[in-house]
């Protein structure tokens, strides 16, 4: 079996799946934390690797940049390979002035201007939520590996917030008063969303590689390669702990 944008065959792929935006990560978490992994898909340079980690099976995926891209490929898993859990890996802008690079946000919820939903399902959906029992194992994980979590809400965009031409506070200031946005990435509400509609799990870890602040501060390139490993780790210690449930 394959789909348009998927050439894995029906069992090459996981029930839980991490899923970076960037193939070339994805190619990185393979080479480096997988034990005989094998490229189930290449289609589009979208790559994706099935292996084990610490004895557990797991497939590692791209999603590429931005909501519809992430839409297309987290459907399939979910409808077409039997994936039960995606937990989203990435980067992300940090508006909470308590951040650090490198800190890791689990965004509990994600607000988006989209109309991703609408669209998708009809709904007029801004606001959705991550699944708490997903998030309670990562957060469980965390503290067994000392590494520290900020859970919080996060707004996802449909335009990388750094090209945002009337600057990202205009854009803060349409967030609903009730919400605090701890940080802004492209991808987690189409994850969300897609995960409520068809009935499956779905988290979200974001390493900040970008501070939103008077004096702004950005991780280079090759920092962000060397900095995003604890939370790669997180993702896959804890795919091991959900597999035990």
């Amino acid at each position: 079996m394959s789909t348009p944008h998927n050439q894995a065959n029906l069992g090459d792929i996981s029930r839980t799946v991490i899923m970076p935006g960037d193939p070339l990560r994805a190619k990185y978490i393979a080479e480096n934390f997988l034990d005989n992994y094998k490229l189930v898909n290449s289609v589009r340079n979208i790559y994706a690797y099935t292996g084990t980690y610490k004895g557990t099976e797991l497939t590692v995926m791209a999603s590429g940049m931005g909501m519809p891209s992430m839409g297309i490929y987290c459907y399939e898993l979910y409808k077409f390979y039997n994936v039960e859990n995606i937990i989203r890996i990435g980067s992300c802008g940090g508006y909470d002035t308590s951040l650090k690079l490198f800190d890791i946000i689990l965004s509990e919820q994600t607000y988006s201007e989209s109309n991703f939903a609408l669209t998708m399902n009809n709904e007029d959906c801004h606001l959705v939520q991550s699944d708490s029992n997903l998030n309670n194992i990562i957060s469980a994980t965390s503290n067994e590996m000392n590494i520290k979590l900020l859970n919080g809400t996060t707004l996802c965009t449909d335009c990388f917030d750094s090209y945002i031409t009337t600057g990202s506070n205009e854009l803060l200031k349409r967030v609903p008063n009730e919400l605090t946005i701890s940080g802004v990435e492209m991808e987690a509400f189409a994850l969300f969303y897609t995960a409520k509609v068809l009935d499956k799990k779905a988290a979200c870890l974001m390493s900040v590689v970008d501070l939103n602040s008077d004096k702004p501060v950005q991780a280079t390139a090759e920092e962000r390669e060397k900095g995003l490993n604890n939370m790669i780790k997180l993702a896959l210690e804890s795919a091991v702990e959900l597999n035990k449930k």
